[in-house]
């Protein structure tokens, strides 16, 4: 059975970036937490609470020591109340994320209806919207854009996790509801090549596994488009979850992972589909 890892597999930079800094913060011993799991790896989050980093919903009760911007941000007014007690702040924000918040800004300040594409749901599109004024509005679609009052100006900014295609909908139907748009492409590169090459590695094996949490939205996404094109797709977030009976009569396994998976947890699902490839090889001798 040949078993191949897409080459981008596993952490984007975004998410690097943010573990690093939350790490080297856990090592300073003072008291710190995140606001928020940091990213959306439940396994990561439980690393750094070995190493006494707590998740906090809020601040409420958060008057002293450092403080943790996850990767997918938070919204402005967590920001300003984290500022106002004097919290030490480590801004683990994805560098994209930040841009999307920045441009809301700037185009609710300039007057604009802000159309921002994406999961009214997701933490970070629900950080996004928060540095906008009144008249900005999430569409997952671009039918949900038909249900928008008409605007004179509009701005459009997406989710990170995106697909291009979904955002050049929204466009196409923005182009109907108002006289200037403004189009920002927030999608950031990693998501867009990790599906493309999760599409192509699935058009060639018999049997695909998604790596990576449950809660994350990038993930969840890979195993949508995996499944398309090879039913026979599993998503999983450890190697404990891999059942050999996937793979039975298969000569092929695809294997990815969403941005939020640490490459500790892909070595170890490699190392459990070895284990069974070595077991079905002797059962078969």
């Amino acid at each position: 059975m040949k078993v191949i890892l897409a080459k981008r597999a596993g952490f984007c930079f975004g998410v690097k970036r943010a573990t690093q800094m939350a790490f080297e913060a856990a090592g300073k011993g003072t008291r710190t937490y995140t606001l928020g799991p940091i990213i959306h790896s439940p396994q990561v989050v439980q690393k750094l609470e070995e190493m006494g980093v707590n998740v906090v919903k809020n601040l409420d009760k958060t008057d002293s020591g450092t403080i943790i911007i996850r990767s997918h941000g938070v919204l402005a007014s967590e920001m300003e109340e984290a500022v106002q007690k004097q919290l030490e702040i480590v801004d683990a924000t994805c560098p994209f994320v930040k841009k999307a918040q920045e441009h809301v800004k700037s185009l609710s300040d300039a007057g604009y209806g802000v159309v921002v594409v994406g999961d009214a749901d997701h933490p970070e599109v629900q950080g996004i919207v928060s540095y906008g004024g009144d008249k900005v509005y999430v569409v997952g679609s671009g039918e949900e854009v038909r249900k928008l009052p008409k605007m004179n100006k509009i701005g459009v900014v997406a989710q990170t996790t995106q697909s291009f295609e979904n955002l050049k909908n929204v466009v196409v139907e923005c182009l109907q509801r108002g006289g200037e748009i403004r189009v920002f492409n927030t999608i950031c590169d990693a998501t867009a090549v990790r599906q493309e090459e999760a599409k192509e590695l699935a058009g060639q094996v018999d049997c695909m596994l998604v790596v990576g949490g449950f809660n994350s939205a990038n993930t969840r996404r890979l195993a949508e488009v995996c499944a398309e094109l090879q039913p026979k797709t599993h998503h999983i977030e450890t190697a404990s979850e891999i059942d050999p009976v996937w793979f039975e009569s298969v000569e092929r396994v695809g294997v990815t992972a969403g941005a939020s998976t640490p490459k500790w947890i892909i070595d170890e699902v490699m190392g459990r589909i070895e284990q069974i490839n070595t077991a079905k090889i002797n059962k078969t001798d």
